[in-house]
């Protein structure tokens, strides 16, 4: 049984997802947020999953912050990490400790849009697709090596708001995949590339037209 622990920052219906996709072989074991008032712990306590909040104004530093958040995720001897709407940056001892066993759901088609906005972005752009990449943690911000994604059209009357909410669906749907194929050990990250049952993927993941 594989040992799940999952950061948040908001609601967690990403953490929802994974709670009702019941993995076989793993088991979110605990969930963290910087913010305390996060929906998401409420769903971890109803999924039976310790709920912690740490709060970063009651650390000098962001590697302070990080020192504690690893000590404190270490006590549940964690097999992956998921970032589930995480709004931190983390610090590159935070990204080297957990290493190739830590995801990120991020909203575009990397490496399209890192960072933040992405669904303006993608309307003024006048994209005709836009959607969602998982991809491995690496220390460069939404950098890491993309394993799967999911795309949506961009309608001409569409607004940030539902552009992302049409996103998000996708999202639901692709991240307990990837989740589990961690759990599967059929999903590894090495020389900062992905690999899914032994082949490496390309630019943007798996089943993508270009890889």
């Amino acid at each position: 049984m594989k040992n799940i622990v999952v950061l948040i920052s908001g609601s967690g219906s990403n953490l929802q997802a994974i709670f009702e996709a019941q993995i076989p072989n793993a088991k979110v074991v605990a969930v963290f947020s910087n913010k305390k008032e996060a929906y998401g712990l409420e769903r971890a306590k109803q999924f039976g999953a310790a709920a912690h909040f740490l709060d970063p104004k009651s650390f000098e530093s962001r590697e302070a912050f990080d020192d504690e958040l690893m000590k404190q995720i270490d006590e549940y001897q964690p097999d992956i990490i998921v970032l589930a709407g995480y709004m931190r940056i983390l610090s590159k001892a935070f990204v080297l400790h957990y290493l190739g066993k830590m995801v990120n759901i991020h909203p575009s088609l990397l490496p399209k849009y890192p960072g933040l906005h992405t669904h303006q972005r993608a309307i003024d752009a006048s994209d005709k697709e836009h959607g969602t990449s998982v991809h491995f943690v690496t220390e460069e911000l939404d950098g890491g090596p993309v394993v799967l994604q999911a795309k949506v059209p961009v309608f001409e009357d569409d607004n940030a708001d539902i552009l992302a909410s049409r996103v998000l669906t996708q999202e639901h749907g692709i991240y307990p995949i990837v989740v589990k194929w961690l759990a599967d050990e059929r999903l590894t990250m090495k020389n900062r590339k992905a690999y899914l049952d032994g082949l490496e993927l390309g630019t943007h993941g798996y089943a993508a037209e270009d890889s």
